[in-house]
């Protein structure tokens, strides 16, 4: 009876350790120092990988216990031999001197990172240390009439060429929107996607557009401020929204592919091109028709 049980534990274990290895996926963290003073800089790093048509959606965190961010994290996204890789560096510090914990991070499955323990620390003090004197106040030279008006008159300049500026700006684009732009965001966004099909952009050029006509989209339809955030962002808030199964991994990949191509320099096979479109395409269609199901939905009620 023992033997039968050993024999079951060391097949369930090969079968586990087999399907870590066929999926290829990982995702390691790594800082740059393990203490650090109060208020220092830390650099944390994750990085994740995984094949392409595995499709993993990960969320990189946006909170630390105990850590805050000094600065928002960009995601850099590479695609080399069938792979994905995602790499963003975070910039933290703590003000909560102690030892903490940088937690674990899933992937997926029995994927997870390790976690990293950091000591907080005080400055170090030596009271061997020469110390100066507190300097004396020094007197400001107060400013002189003429000199003030010439600033008045400089800060006035400044104010009318800004002025200028939007007022042009903001006059520019209405002509355009007059020109381009219906009040119908389905309707324009389905129109770019017919003209986008019948060009001959090269790819870049291609999945750039693409992606411009879904974010303007979604910007009028949802009211996302969708041209000023990166992909993952995008993502992010995107997923709030009600999909059909499968549709939002779908779109998700989909968009990080088109980054590829616009700044990882990949090249695109046809049927990704073919099948970026078409997402796009019924992601803008399954949106619109879901809105419109709603406002028949609301005036019925």
């Amino acid at each position: 009876m023992k033997r039968a049980r050993y024999i079951l534990m060391i097949i369930f274990c090969c079968h586990f350790l087999l399907g870590v290895a066929q999926s290829g996926a990982t995702i390691k963290t790594s800082v740059d120092k393990y203490t650090i003073f109060l208020g220092e800089p830390l650099q944390l790093t994750i990085t994740i990988s995984y094949p392409q048509q595995e499709g993993h959606l990960f969320t990189f965190p946006d909170t630390i216990p105990h850590f805050e961010f000094l600065e928002k994290p960009v995601v850099d996204s590479v695609f080399e031999n069938g792979k994905i890789s995602l790499k963003t560096v975070y910039y933290l510090t703590s003000f909560d001197s102690g030892h903490w914990v940088i937690p674990s991070y899933k992937l997926t499955g029995s994927i997870i990172s390790d976690t990293i323990p950091i000591d907080i620390v005080f400055s170090d003090f030596d009271p061997q240390q020469e110390y100066h004197d507190i300097k004396d106040i020094l007197e400001v030279k107060p400013v002189a009439k003429n000199d003030f008006w010439w600033y008045m008159i400089g800060g006035l300049l400044v104010l009318a060429l800004l002025v200028y500026y939007f007022l042009r700006r903001k006059k520019m684009m209405q002509v355009v929107g007059n020109d381009n732009i219906s009040t119908n965001p389905y309707e324009d966004a389905i129109k770019q996607l017919r003209l986008l099909k019948q060009s001959t952009v090269s790819s870049k050029i291609y999945h750039a557009k693409l992606t411009e006509i879904f974010r303007i989209y979604v910007s009028r339809k949802k009211g996302i401020c969708s041209l000023q955030k990166t992909t993952n962002d995008l993502v992010l808030q995107l997923q709030e929204l009600k999909w059909q199964p499968g549709q939002f991994e779908k779109l998700s990949q989909e968009l990080r592919l088109s980054d590829f191509v616009k700044f990882a320099k990949y090249n695109p096979t046809n049927d990704d091109n073919e099948n970026c479109f078409d997402t796009i395409y019924n992601t803008i269609r399954i949106m619109e028709q879901a809105d419109v199901n709603q406002t028949i939905q609301d005036n019925t009620d």
